[in-house]
């Protein structure tokens, strides 16, 4: 299209994103993307079972894993609980047996006898009285036993208090003093591991873990699953809502902008899902089932964990508060960032032409340095959430060993216990880092979301399935009537104020006239890519308002100014979309174009694949379109500049190609270039849109009007 619609209708800065980004509803963005994610809610609902199984297996694994500790540390002491049984029994015999009778005392050496009687006569009696009596007095006042089956003599009971200053209640390891007391007593007291329960608790810790491992493999599997499969149903669903869109959301909108929501923001879905949704869910039940097995096994280490913890909390609420506008700025500025490169990139030439390379420098500079403080900020603040919480997990570790050995040497809690907390501690502190990732992801998930979700709900064309009539290309006589169209692009600004015309079936008629006059958007109005505000167009009699916009194009032939040939082979170039178009009707008309022989010197002829970095003319670019014209059997013909790229002898061959083009169809063209619609059987010339002169090329000279004037124009120094 010519340059008129950089004038006529309204364009957003291209390469600069959406112009005025609005506020940003984060529960909005969330609610659209779980919603959308209801075709996938068996998948999401399995992956968060499995999720929450496996969390629970590794909550349970502490516990199970205190009793191993215990069930060990119990064969490496003292069996305590028998020399507690022991000592009570002694105590007992000393307590019945203390006062000696005659006949006992007179059996005592006068030595032993002058110790018992001064401690017996002590008025002080301390609880270590009995063990300065000698042994012989002992013997006497202990007794034979039997504990849990085992018979223990009273000289066993000695052997006891001999070694009473070594053993003690709270487990003192003395391996080597076991040698010196009899078999009965080492029966009784020594060390002794259950190795069938241990292999026990240790094979069902082994299988959970593993199945916990399993379960997590499995949901990840799941989410990656449904990760991908919803980022593919996102791009599929964006791809058939362009088709819907309406022309005036790329004059808002650059291309560049919308390609990173397709590519960029998808991809960011695709990893937050993958990365956030699962891992939240783990986190959340890690967090919670530690927090009950913490009270469970001891309250006053729970609380001793949750007041660390609590410091871990109120920081990460703090920093998401913060960080929450940096995610949504970064999706933003990378938006802008991806517009202006597509469209310099794509246009370097002109950029070099110009001397804009510095400009574009300067701009892209701008937009780097904006998505670099995004970026640096939104990761700045998350990033330190990990470290952090770090230090608050090695912090709980410390209160937790601080707080157990004082626990332990009162005798509250097990050695076990404080094994098993220090792993609930991690437990308890891994989800609060993981809960902050999470987070993290989901900030940017929602920031990415919103930008995606913001594509798909735009306004769409209007619905035409209700629209019955149709017309046959076959069949169409080639009439139009143009019945006082009214247009604007905005509301508040008309481009067509009443645009009245008759054309007849075969004609060739030209459109012309200043830029932005209207003469490229009467053309968009015909091919109902716009709405007209009022009045009518009709074709054959038929309104286009009761046709379907694939009727209408199907009916028209366009060549544009801008030449458009995708990356594949020449002939897929010219029979695009036409599977049914033979190489002789390709031959035929690149024949006709005069463009044949050009096709046979490439390598391949037909087959020779166009790229990007091709060395092909823009003149026989736009030849190559004319033939892709040609191929198309439609009643209409629109050439918008079609000749603009060529030089005056290639445009002398393409003129006579368009005749041929012409004959038998209704052909609208606009042209600046005046000379090449001398043979026009209308001319319609359009100032501040509206028609102000019509007529063939020689009777509007004669008017020596508007028309002449722009003509002359064309030919003075």
């Amino acid at each position: 299209m010519n340059n008129e619609k950089n004038t006529s209708r309204p364009h957003g800065p291209r390469g600069r994103g959406v112009p005025g980004e609005k506020p940003k509803n984060f529960k909005l963005a969330l609610k659209n993307l779980f919603y959308s994610l209801k075709s996938y809610r068996l998948l999401i609902i399995c992956a968060i079972i499995l999720s929450s199984i496996s969390s629970v297996l590794s909550i349970v694994g502490p516990d199970k894993l205190k009793e191993l500790t215990n069930e060990i540390s119990s064969g490496l002491v003292v069996n305590t609980s028998n020399l507690k049984l022991l000592t009570t029994d002694i105590e007992k015999d000393f307590k019945n047996n203390f006062i000696l009778n005659e006949e006992e005392i007179n059996s005592l050496s006068e030595e032993d006898k002058l110790v018992y009687l001064d401690i017996l006569n002590n008025s002080e009696k301390n609880e270590n009285m009995f063990l300065m009596l000698p042994d012989s007095v002992k013997l006497l006042m202990l007794s034979d036993t039997k504990i849990n089956g085992i018979n223990i003599s009273k000289e066993d009971k000695l052997s006891v208090l001999d070694l009473s200053s070594k053993i003690s209640e709270s487990g003192n390891k003395v391996y080597d003093e076991f040698a010196s007391i009899s078999e009965n007593l080492n029966l009784l007291l020594k060390p002794t591991m259950n190795f069938d329960n241990i292999k026990k608790i240790g094979l069902t810790l082994v299988i959970m873990y593993l199945f916990s491992a399993l379960f997590n493999y499995v949901q990840n599997y799941f989410m990656v699953i449904t990760s991908n499969k919803f980022a593919k149903s996102l791009r599929t669903n964006i791809s058939h809502k362009i088709n819907k869109l309406k022309l005036s959301f790329f004059d808002k909108t650059s291309y560049g902008d919308v390609l990173s929501r397709v590519t960029n923001d998808i991809d960011t879905i695709n990893m937050s899902l993958h990365n956030s949704l699962g891992q939240l869910v783990s986190s959340i039940t890690l967090f919670i089932g530690s927090l009950i097995m913490m009270f469970k096994t001891n309250y006053i280490l729970a609380l001793t964990s949750i007041a660390t913890s609590l410091i871990g909390f109120m920081f990460i609420a703090f920093i998401t508060k913060r960080s929450q506008k940096y995610f949504v700025l970064r999706q933003s500025e990378l938006g802008k960032l991806n517009g202006h490169i597509e469209e310099i990139y794509s246009n370097q030439i002109v950029v070099k032409a110009y001397n804009g390379v510095n400009d574009a420098s300067l701009t892209f500079e701008e937009y780097n340095n904006g998505v670099y403080n995004a970026n640096r900020m939104s990761q700045f603040l998350s990033g330190i959430m990990g470290p952090f919480m770090g230090f608050i997990g090695n912090l709980g570790y410390l209160a937790v060993c601080v707080v157990g050995s004082i626990l332990v040497v009162k005798g509250t809690i097990s050695f076990g216990v404080i094994v098993a907390f220090i792993m609930y501690v991690r437990l308890f502190s891994s989800p609060l880092i993981q809960i902050a990732q999470s987070i993290t992801n989901l900030q940017t998930c929602a920031a990415a979301s919103e930008r995606v979700f913001e594509l798909l709900n735009e306004e769409e064309m209007e619905d035409e399935s209700s629209l019955t009539s149709k017309l046959d290309r076959k069949e169409v006589k080639g009439n139009i009537e143009f019945e006082h169209v009214k247009f604007g692009y905005d509301k508040d600004k008309t481009i067509i104020k009443d645009f009245s015309a008759n054309v007849k079936p075969g004609s060739k008629v030209a459109i012309v006239g200043p830029t932005g006059a209207g003469k490229t958007t009467m053309v968009n109005l015909l091919m109902k890519f716009y709405d007209i505000n009022s009045g009518d167009i009709r074709i054959d009699g038929v309104s286009i308002k009761d046709l379907k916009r694939e009727n209408i194009h199907d009916l028209f032939i366009m060549v544009l100014q801008d030449t458009w040939l995708f990356n594949g082979t020449l002939r897929d170039n010219i029979k695009f979309n036409k599977s049914y178009v033979s190489d002789e009707e390709i031959w035929e008309a690149l024949k006709v174009v005069g463009i044949d022989h050009f096709v046979k010197t490439l390598p391949k002829n037909l087959n020779y694949v166009i790229e990007d970095n091709d060395s092909i003319s823009s003149g026989e670019k736009q030849l190559l379109t004319i033939a892709r014209g040609m191929i198309e059997d439609s009643p209409f013909l629109i050439l918008d500049e079609a000749t603009s790229s060529v030089d005056t002898r290639t445009e002398e061959l393409v003129q006579n190609a368009m005749d041929k083009l012409t004959e038998g169809r209704t052909s609208f063209i606009i042209a600046h270039r005046l000379s090449t619609i001398k043979n026009a059987d209308l001319i319609l010339v359009m100032k501040d849109g509206n028609i102000i002169e019509t007529g063939t090329h020689e009777s509007l000279l004669k008017k020596n009007g508007f028309y002449a004037e722009l003509y002359n124009s064309q030919f003075q120094n």
